[in-house]
């Protein structure tokens, strides 16, 4: 009598739990409830995933469906987390709200995604019984675990389910506690795409146009509006001069209409015929309705499925300015941002867009993000050092230098902290003391 318990916050990631399931990735069980979580900054105003275009044909994996907002209420799932005395209460109060039956009776399994963070978090910690097994709807799985987890959790965790996006690329994620990465199936995921080909409403009769995918980066505070929204505009004008003369915008589902205006006026100066969806459909759908000549974006995973699965030809603007802005280092989007700059070409550069060939090798690809993730996560992956240490004394050129910043390579030790005109001095503790003592007393001078 095992109750398992899906934890989904996109469609994106109801899809792939669908995938899943129907590969049979999870053992039998007596009732599955797919548990709805609605993140987005204001969820009144924002459509929930079981509200969103083709939900109806991914919920028949499921028993049941609730919803994670109602249970909180009023908090936001973002920001709530039980307090550590109220855990027995909560899981009471869950149990019967959901029909669980008591924990002796009925255990639970739960399918999260995100564990660092709320709801993830907060669910697996009202379930101390439970087995966990953590499913990954993007690229932040080939990263490092962005903050350092209690073992009462992460100890707890069974396996990654993954898209593989990347192929031969394996994710670091949750590696410190030994967890296994599985590959969920891709032809199973285009299975349960093509179920959805028919959603989304009514799309414009183009001829393999060019797709543009909108990110709201400005809600994660990465850019201002007004830089979000130029960078949409160079989307259009680099696809224009590629020779692009349909075009769909597939604008963020919280981001503002003001912005599709903008953009509608640009068209009219280019010339160019421009679509502005108001259906928050899946970019996958609109692969497999329009099946674009080219798919524009700036760090979207919708960019990699559309290369890796679709076959489609992708390209890329706007990661060199958000590695710059990306802050703290730690930031978990530096992974997939850092994996599309390396990996995708750049919209202004014709030749490459045009070969579609890949900016680095796999192998060169994991060399890279082992030291990135050293560098973001040093304290919770310490193993990684000798390998950063290796790629960054071999391979830190004015291309790979931007996934780096000096301040931290500094504070880590790792070669090319200083000038190369520098480097004869020791990379040791007493001058790492002597230099941090030096800035202290300098920013004490300054005050």
């Amino acid at each position: 009598m095992t109750t398992q318990i899906f934890l989904a916050s996109t469609p994106y990631g109801t899809a792939t739990l669908a995938a899943a399931l129907d590969n049979g990735c999870f053992a039998p069980a007596s009732r599955r409830v797919l548990l709805v979580s609605n993140n987005a900054a204001t969820p009144e105003t924002t459509p929930a995933p079981d509200a969103m275009p083709g939900f109806a044909r991914l919920r028949t994996r499921f028993d049941d469906v609730r919803s994670w907002n109602a249970a909180i209420s009023p908090f936001h799932p973002g920001g709530w987390a039980p307090r550590p005395d109220d855990v027995p209460l909560w899981e009471r109060y869950l149990r019967l709200a959901w029909d669980l039956g008591d924990a002796e009776d009925e255990p639970v399994e739960l399918v999260v995604e995100s564990l660092q963070v709320n709801p993830a978090l907060g669910l697996v910690q009202i379930f101390p019984g439970a087995q966990v097994t953590v499913y990954a709807d993007g690229l932040m799985s080939y990263g490092p675990t962005r903050s350092k987890l209690d073992p009462l959790v992460g100890m707890r965790v069974a396996r990654l389910l993954h898209l593989d996006l990347v192929p031969g690329l394996t994710p670091l994620l949750l590696t410190e506690f030994g967890v296994e990465a599985e590959a969920v199936p891709t032809d199973a995921f285009l299975r349960v795409l093509a179920e959805l080909g028919g959603t989304g409403g009514e799309l414009p009769v183009y001829d393999r146009p060019a797709l543009l995918l909108g990110q709201y980066l400005a809600a994660l505070g990465i850019l201002t509006p007004e830089e979000e929204e130029a960078l949409h505009v160079r989307m259009l004008r680099g696809a224009s001069q590629l020779g692009h003369r349909q075009l769909v915008f597939k604008p963020h589902p919280a981001a503002p209409a003001g912005w599709s205006r903008v953009l509608e006026k640009e068209a009219a100066e280019l010339g160019v015929e421009l679509t502005v969806l108001d259906s928050p459909v899946l970019a996958e759908v609109l692969y497999e309705r329009l099946r674009p000549a080219l798919v524009v974006g700036c760090f979207s995973t919708a960019l990699f499925t559309a290369a890796t699965l679709y076959g489609l030809p992708v390209a890329r603007t706007g990661t060199g300015l958000l590695l710059e802005r990306l802050t703290p280092y730690e930031n978990s989007n530096r992974v997939p941002v850092t994996l599309t700059d390396a990996l995708l070409p750049e919209l202004t550069d014709r030749a490459a867009v045009e070969t579609q060939e890949q900016g680095m090798s796999v192998s060169e690809l994991g060399e890279l993000l082992r030291a990135v993730g050293f560098a973001m996560q040093a304290k919770i992956y310490p193993e990684l050092r000798p390998a950063a240490e290796r790629y960054l004394a071999a391979h830190l050129d004015e291309r790979t230098r931007r996934y780096f910043k000096r301040r931290r390579l500094t504070a880590l030790a790792l070669p090319g902290a200083v000038p190369a005109q520098l480097s004869f001095l020791p990379r040791n503790a007493t001058v790492r003391k002597v230099a941090r003592r030096a800035r202290s007393l300098r920013r004490a001078v300054r005050r």
